[in-house]
């Protein structure tokens, strides 16, 4: 089972569904992420906060899988935003993991009250140059949050890692993305609280293409151009979950899940309190 890869807008790849690894810490989150391996996962996503970049490059070591065919993602905490600090995070990023390079890097979020993510942007930018980087790329950023980076130091990210669901489709921030060359990935396709993987209309859809509803929430996140991250420690759901690419949703579908949206489908908002793990 083979899953796509997509071109990001500086010549670099990467797969078109990647595998979440929050949470999967110690020697049993090194277990699941070479099981994710195993069966075909190609892009993995960590970051420094989620303290499992150890577990993580275990897993790449014992996977029998060559460095070159991955993509491993990691992330800077907003803690750590000055240059200096930004710097020393990614190499520290490095020796976690044991490895020689991370295909992506990103900010986790913008913690716009310190007003330092340029400077941090910055920092990415020096540390692709010392060839620790090879995609350097943000989460959780407003589009003028971006346009600042792009102003600032003529460099867009390569991705924009946000909250995204067909509870909150960001039809708006998804539209702005694709008319500047960014990638949307989004982090808890599957929403929290299983609200999402019990909703009727997307049982009814699963029950008529003999799927499950995850394999459609999935599935609607590919046809809406968006890269979904969902994380399964589990063999059976993550061949489940990377199961999406031998069928589709009707236009109808999609026309029915669009009216899904609903003012309060955000699990997360602006508020730092809410961003700790970031």
């Amino acid at each position: 089972m083979t899953i796509p890869d997509l071109i990001l807008n500086d010549d670099t790849t990467v797969p078109a569904l990647a595998f979440g690894t929050y949470r999967l810490n110690g020697a049993s989150g090194a277990d699941s992420i070479r099981g994710a391996i195993a069966v075909g996962y190609r892009g993995l996503d960590s970051a420094f906060n989620y303290e499992n970049e150890g577990a993580l490059g275990k897993a790449v070591r014992d996977s029998g899988i060559a460095r070159q065919d991955l993509r491993i993602a990691s992330k800077l905490p907003g803690r750590h935003h000055a240059f200096d600090e930004a710097i020393a995070t990614v190499e520290e990023s490095l020796y976690r993991a044991q490895l020689d390079y991370y295909d992506l890097y990103y900010i986790h979020w913008p913690n716009p009250a310190q007003d330092r993510y340029v400077e941090a942007w910055r920092a990415l930018i020096e540390a692709r140059k010392r060839g620790m980087i090879r995609s350097i790329a943000v989460c959780n950023f407003l589009p003028d949050y971006i346009q600042r980076l792009i102003d600032e130091t003529g460099v867009a990210p390569s991705i924009n890692q946000v909250e995204l669901s067909p509870y909150f489709p960001q039809n708006e921030l998804r539209a702005w993305h694709a008319a500047h060359g960014i990638a949307t990935l989004a982090w808890s396709p599957l929403g929290r609280a299983n609200k999402l993987i019990s909703d009727p209309l997307l049982g009814d859809i699963a029950k008529r293409l003999g799927k499950s509803i995850p394999q459609v929430l999935l599935r609607w996140h590919h046809q809406v151009g968006v890269i979904p991250i969902p994380k399964a420690a589990s063999r059976a759901r993550q061949i489940e979950n990377m199961s999406i690419f031998d069928f589709s949703l009707t236009d109808e579908d999609m026309a029915s899940i669009a009216t899904l949206a609903r003012p309060d489908g955000r699990t997360f908002d602006q508020d730092p309190a809410r961003y700790e793990e970031f």
